[in-house]
């Protein structure tokens, strides 16, 4: 039986800790968890700073420290007696993680440990597992692999700061990342997919293609959109309306926040209380920033009665959201402070579940076919052991989980269930994209809702004349179109398809003095048709004109010169194509269209 990835990982983690160990004496260790791709270990390395060279100084010492075959050895202690063996070793934020433990009682394991299980929050701890290997000792649940030999590949990969504790107010340490593999190929392959990453990297791309900016005067995780940039967003968004009205749905408009009152009735208040921006006014009344668009869809539903003829109703809205994230887990797009969310609900009978439910996955098929995505499903469910992360009865989740198990192999695919991923107000099918480069993301989401409803009190007039509780269906195509905006631009390198992109058209005369008004004249028909259309009226050569359009990742370049105005072709240059083609002007429409 082959040993698990992520126990090979965590093994490596302990491994560069021990190797960090022999090279920075002084260093003092906080957490090292696995992550989605590896692993890593934020480290307090005093006035000492390395630098992205320094990793192959580190990775040497695990090679050497690997080929002594240290075992790793676990033991069971008391808390008392590990806070005597990190106070001797002058661990000091093992031993604050101990004496937290110790004080409370209980403790969320996996901060202790640096692990991500979930069962263990909130269980009563009496004593603590501890592993050595060679001279490290470390906190650590397990399991480990049985020697360092049995470690086949790794790499250190990047340097990072992190607040102790996600806390900016405590120290900023050192997050050392890394990963390993069970054989050189899986890593080289690696290895190449995160130098594929850098090139594409979305934060870089993005501001070169003047789509959006970020300012210090407004703040970090607040994105501003360039012109460019607000032209994909609503080509974007446009593309899912359409696909969502085809299908009966009806806009709505919702304030971007609310009184307290709504979140507590909602059980967001309690759920997302850290992740709240909150606002108090001059009357000393409390509101918040939306985190989320739910709780004020339930309110249009309940203006007024419906009856069965009026059922469903489809409410679909793309807003603004806004989450208190710490700033040390913001990046770019992919994680910000204000985002927005292409969020849609249905309110339905039960009878209604299974149609309207499968008109989401078909918007979702077609949605996810335009940009060539690989997609796969998952069914995340609720966790047994953690009945309290979720609202409501374990009957009624007990059904939904059912309802969605049986809709997903209806629908004919095959969707993984996961444990502990459910929405806390019912089970969902989540959408994974692969892109380009083989990631993985998690994209649309339809989540099944019998719990909101029932806060709400949400009814409708059935055939009897008698109030029955209505079903509540949560859906986005996109989730964040901030975040999916940052995936496009990665997935494609910043080459978009000329369908989407911000400037379709780029129109190089080749004088200004004798060629501009014709362009401008062809800017103007191809507008008429709908056609995303820019000149360049520099007066730089043509060659220059032609690099900067290719930088841009414009579709297509036409050259305007004496031979284009005398005659009824243009010459078209397609992005990443050297030679040209004689269209004409219809032509060049109709192959945008397609």
């Amino acid at each position: 039986m082959s040993t698990p990835l992520e126990t090979i990982r965590h093994s490596t983690a302990h491994l560069m800790a021990a190797a960090i160990g022999k090279l920075y004496p002084k260093a003092k260790f906080g957490v090292g968890p696995i992550v989605e791709d590896g692993f890593y270990y934020d480290i307090d390395l005093g006035n000492e700073k390395p630098a992205d060279s320094d990793l192959k100084k580190i990775e040497k010492e695990m090679q050497d420290l690997q080929k002594q075959d240290l075992e790793y050895k676990r033991k069971e202690i008391g808390i008392d007696e590990a806070i005597k063996i990190f106070k001797k070793l002058k661990q000091d934020y093992k031993v604050e993680l101990l004496n937290d433990l110790k004080k409370h009682g209980t403790t969320d394991a996996s901060e202790i440990y640096g692990g991500e299980e979930k069962d263990t929050k909130e269980k009563k701890t009496t004593t603590v597992s501890v592993y050595t290997t060679g001279d490290f000792v470390d906190l650590c649940r397990g399991p480990h692999i049985k020697s360092t030999k049995d470690i086949k590949v790794f790499k250190l990969t990047k340097l990072a700061g992190a607040y102790w504790r996600g806390d900016e107010k405590n120290t900023m340490l050192t997050r050392i990342y890394g990963t390993a593999f069970e054989d050189k190929k899986s890593l080289s392959d690696y290895l190449h997919m995160l130098g594929e990453a850098v090139k594409r990297d979305h934060k870089i791309i993005g501001p070169k293609l003047d789509l959006f900016v970020f300012s210090d005067l407004v703040g970090p995780g607040l994105p501003l959109w360039t012109p460019k940039g607000t032209i994909l967003r609503e080509v974007l968004d446009d593309f899912g309306w359409e696909l969502r009205k085809k299908r009966g749905y009806e806009k709505v408009e919702i304030p971007h926040i609310t009184k307290k009152d709504l979140y507590e009735k909602s059980g967001h208040w309690d759920k997302f209380n850290d992740e709240l921006f909150r606002i108090k006014t001059r009357e000393g009344h409390e509101f918040a920033m939306k985190p989320m668009n739910c709780p004020h869809h339930t309110q249009i539903f309940d203006r007024k009665p419906h009856s069965y003829r009026e059922m469903p109703q489809r409410y679909c809205n793309t807003t603004m959201c806004y989450r208190d994230e710490q700033t040390g887990e913001l990046s770019g797009l992919s994680r910000t402070r204000a985002f927005a969310q292409d969020d849609a609900h249905v309110f339905c009978t039960k009878d209604q579940i299974k149609d309207e439910i499968f008109k989401v996955w078909d918007i979702v098929d077609e949605f996810y076919q335009a940009f060539s995505f690989e997609i796969e499903s998952r069914l995340s469910l609720s966790d047994p052991k953690n009945k309290d992360a979720y609202l409501g009865n374990p009957k009624d989740w007990k059904h939904a989980e059912e309802v969605m198990r049986k809709l997903a192999k209806e629908r004919g695919v095959d969707a993984p269930e996961q444990v502990g991923e459910a929405a806390f107000y019912g089970p969902k099918i989540d959408f994974i994209a692969r892109d380009a480069i083989g990631r993985e993301w998690q994209m649309a989401t339809i989540q099944l809702d019998f719990n909101q409803p029932e806060r709400f009190n949400l009814n409708y007039v059935n055939e009897k004349g008698k109030q029955e509780r209505v079903t509540m269906i949560h859906t986005t195509t996109m989730g964040s179109l901030v975040r999916f905006i940052s995936i496009l631009i990665e997935h494609y390198a910043g080459a978009f398809p000329a369908w989407l992109a911000p400037i379709q058209i780029a129109l190089l005369p080749v004088s200004t003095d004798k060629h501009l008004e014709y362009s401008q004249k062809l800017a103007d028909e191809f507008t008429e048709k709908d056609v995303r259309v820019w000149i360049d009226e520099s007066d730089e050569t043509v060659g220059k004109k032609i690099r900067t359009s290719e930088q841009q990742k414009i579709p297509y370049i036409l050259v305007i010169g004496d031979k284009e105005m005398s005659g009824k072709k243009l010459a078209v240059r397609e992005q990443g194509k050297r030679d040209t083609k004689n269209m004409a002007l219809d032509d060049v429409v109709k192959n945008l269209q397609r």
